[in-house]
């Protein structure tokens, strides 16, 4: 009998396409300077978050823990529609700047200050920002540069994979011993995630546990023992190549998304239904006939994306 082998593997894009490694692209500020974002040459988009402890854009000397606020989630939103509406992107990349934390969540600071009728607005826009992430027919990998607790989490759960950098690092939604539970989608990702039985204990205890205990329950898929922060941006880059064009089939991917997206909601037969549809498209796309093509030709294809 084979055994399932669950661990990502970095994939030599090189060895595909001739071409050198792809490099970390210069990010620019979104408008509230709370996100970075760039495309690499292979159709990479990066969403970088980037704050101080109060959510307010990062100045020299203070520690980057990417804390929220709504501004940043202003940023998070542009950025997304930027990346679903280029056709040269193929793959979204989320991360945290620096070497410390992917994100702490929302600034408690900021929250101190908000009414209950504006933080109830705060948390949908959130989940409506999340929403429209899960529901871009691009591949979402959340690369965890550091701790990643609370509404951090919440946001990496509304990636389609999630790949930490090894460290003494913590993940968790602790937002019970605050008085409140994980309202960012926290309750809802966690408990399809990793199953009811061991959300509930993770949500109302709030502690927070390794990268190695989250990989055991499935919660991310893979710790890459990258040896420096850069290192562990180009081994992310690299893997997330293989999901790009030409190598990959970006629609098929994106059908492949939206199918297991929405159809695990539905009953099955709904689901059936949803999945053939997504079928009979690609069935008519240049890239499955390319894909059959080059089978049959035994040889590389070649994928456009249509």
């Amino acid at each position: 009998m084979l055994e399932a082998n669950f661990t990502l593997r970095v994939i030599d894009n090189a060895a595909f396409t001739g071409n050198t490694m792809t490099s970390w692209p210069t990010l620019e500020p979104m408008p509230n300077k709370l996100v970075n974002y760039g495309v690499t040459e292979n159709g990479i988009a990066i969403i970088e978050l980037i704050s101080d402890t109060d959510g307010k854009p990062l100045e020299e000397g203070r520690t980057s823990v990417n804390t929220y606020t709504r501004e940043m989630w202003e940023d998070i939103d542009q950025a997304i529609l930027n990346a679903r509406f280029d056709g040269e992107v193929s793959v979204i990349l989320l991360t945290g700047h620096g070497g410390k934390f992917f994100s702490a969540g929302a600034s408690i600071n900021y929250l101190n200050t908000l009414s209950p009728r504006y933080k109830y607005f705060f948390c949908l826009h959130a989940n409506e920002t999340l929403s429209r992430l899960e529901q871009t027919p691009k591949l979402v990998i959340a690369a965890l540069n550091g701790h990643t607790v609370g509404g951090g989490l919440e946001i990496a759960m509304a990636a389609d994979i999630r790949i930490a950098h090894k460290g003494n690092f913590q993940i968790g939604l602790p937002e019970v011993s605050l008085g409140v539970l994980a309202g960012t989608g926290g309750t809802a990702r966690l408990a399809r995630l990793v199953g009811k039985a061991r959300a509930m204990e993770i949500m109302v205890t709030g502690r927070k546990f390794s990268f190695e205990e989250a990989k055991e329950m499935d919660l991310i898929h893979d710790i890459y023992d990258s040896v420096s922060l850069d290192e562990f941006r180009m081994d992310i880059i690299d893997y997330a190549g293989q999901f790009t064009l030409p190598l990959a089939a970006a629609k098929a991917i994106g059908n492949i998304k939206r199918s297991v997206q929405s159809g695990i909601e539905i009953p099955l037969e709904y689901h059936l239904a949803l999945e053939r549809e997504l079928q009979s498209d690609l069935f008519q796309s240049e890239d499955a006939k390319e894909g059959i093509a080059s089978y049959v030709e035994r040889r590389t294809p070649r994928f456009k994306g249509k």
